[in-house]
């Protein structure tokens, strides 16, 4: 994935709504009006279309992008269109600012392709590196959303807890970050107890990956749920259910991503990466139902039922960054079905107590078209998730509220600035820039209301 450099026969590609579509083609000589109507473009959302210059050869290019309902209802409009393009190399033009940033962007993550096990055929329009807005960037956030792409995309014999901690360590290699890995037993001597219990049926062994990078500016700690895959352990889970489970580490993929963008373009902040990769399997040691287990911070936590095991592995993880009190922390993670029901699998949901934090990233979400949406720390449901004979309860029945309630759970072992995400991991169906499988969701909101968020520059 990357930007070509400019030459002289790379086409230029004019965007046009379907407003302004009939004023630009009555600019045009007879001849692209003939091959513009031969080709039935009207300016309607992802058409394109390749019009002749004076000679008969291409002279330039036109996509559409419908109407105002058009940009309301699909993000990466530019992207769908450029996809139809013949191959060969493209130049943007007429688009500033944000609205260049998105097409550019798009175009690039509409390029993606996971071609581990297959080759892929690639895009065959190549853009090249726009003028008028930081191309460094766009590049740092496609290669951050590429990553989490991968690591979702890979099934879970080839993206266990080891093969996500080499991945870590990759990507710390690449930015002079450092890397520390506690594994297995070493787990209960360090005192994770819950991040070993989930772990340790599985033959590949269960770790906390603790990435460090920045010296300078405010401390933001990210946590990513990264359950390598989950057959919901004793309280397994039927095969409906399961068939998605390689993304369960969706989350530390996310964070990863992120990782990624913040370190490639130098955002200010001493950051901190922790992620609890484990694979939640079935075998005679598996922790069971009606189990007590105490948690890193000392709060004891009853399980009734062993496929909520994502808020296990975090609540440790959430204590253990929590001690160094950092200015912001911040989880992500496919925790619940229930987010789901709520938003749906485009909508990225994110808890926090902060009014001020929230609206920033409200904010950014919508300029950078990376949709978010404030869910409540509801305190009164508090009750749910104490069970008397322990402190905490892991899974409460009931049905109600299961990403409030699992939300509230990571609450009591987080930082006192905190803010949770309850995110999908994945695209249902093949859309403008995202094809179907695995996706990040709030990792480009994040990055761009950071500065708001944390006071930076």
């Amino acid at each position: 994935m990357q930007f070509y450099a400019d030459s002289p026969a790379a086409l230029p590609v004019v965007p046009l709504s379907s407003v302004d579509w009939p004023d630009y083609l009555a600019k045009l000589s007879s001849a692209q009006q003939t091959w513009a109507g031969l080709s039935g473009f009207t300016g309607a959302a992802g058409q394109a279309a390749v019009l002749p210059d004076a000679a008969g050869a291409p002279g330039c290019a036109v996509i559409g992008l419908g109407d105002d309902r058009s940009a309301r209802r699909s993000r990466f409009i530019v992207a769908s269109a450029a996809a139809r393009l013949p191959a060969g190399d493209y130049r943007l033009t007429g688009l500033s600012g944000a609205a260049l940033e998105e097409a550019a962007l798009g175009w690039l993550l509409e390029s993606y392709r996971f071609d581990r096990y297959r080759k892929q055929t690639p895009m065959a329009a190549r853009l090249v590196r726009p003028d008028g807005v930081d191309a460094d960037r766009i590049l740092a956030i496609a290669g951050g959303e590429c990553l989490t792409r991968d690591l979702i995309n890979t099934p879970a014999q080839d993206m266990g807890p080891q093969e996500l901690e080499a991945a870590a360590r990759s990507l710390a290699s690449r930015h002079k970050a450092t890397i520390t890995v506690i594994t297995g037993d070493d787990l209960l001597s360090q005192n994770f107890p819950m991040i070993h219990a989930v772990g340790r049926a599985s033959d590949r062994a269960p770790r906390l990956i603790d990435l460090r990078w920045g010296t300078r500016g405010p401390r933001l700690t990210l946590v990513g749920k990264g359950v390598c895959f989950d057959t919901g352990g004793l309280d397994i889970k039927p095969a409906s259910s399961m068939g998605l489970m390689k993304k369960d580490m969706g989350g530390a993929a996310t964070v990863l991503g992120l990782a990624h963008m913040i370190m490639a373009t130098g955002v200010a902040v001493q950051l901190r990466v922790l992620i609890p990769a484990v694979e939640n399997a079935v075998a005679g040691n598996a922790f069971r139902p009606q189990d007590i287990l105490t948690s890193r911070k000392g709060l004891t936590v009853e399980i009734n039922n062993t496929d909520a095991e994502g808020r296990l592995v975090l609540a440790d993880a959430l204590a253990y960054g929590a001690e160094e009190q950092p200015d912001l922390m911040i989880s992500m993670a496919t925790l619940t079905g229930a987010a789901r029901v709520a938003v749906g699998p485009d909508l990225a949901p994110f808890f926090t107590d902060f009014d001020a934090d929230a609206a920033a990233l409200a904010k950014a979400g919508q300029e950078v078209r990376d949709p978010v949406w404030r869910m409540p720390f509801h305190d009164p449901y508090d009750t749910m998730i104490e069970p008397g004979i322990a402190d905490l309860d892991n899974a409460p029945g009931g049905g109600m509220a299961g990403s409030i309630t699992a939300a509230l759970f990571l609450r009591r072992f987080a930082a006192d600035r905190y803010m949770h995400f309850d995110i999908y991991g994945w695209q249902p169906s093949a859309a403008p820039g995202r094809p179907k499988g695995g996706v990040g969701q709030g990792a480009r909101a994040l990055l761009a209301a950071l500065p708001d968020m944390l006071g930076i520059k």
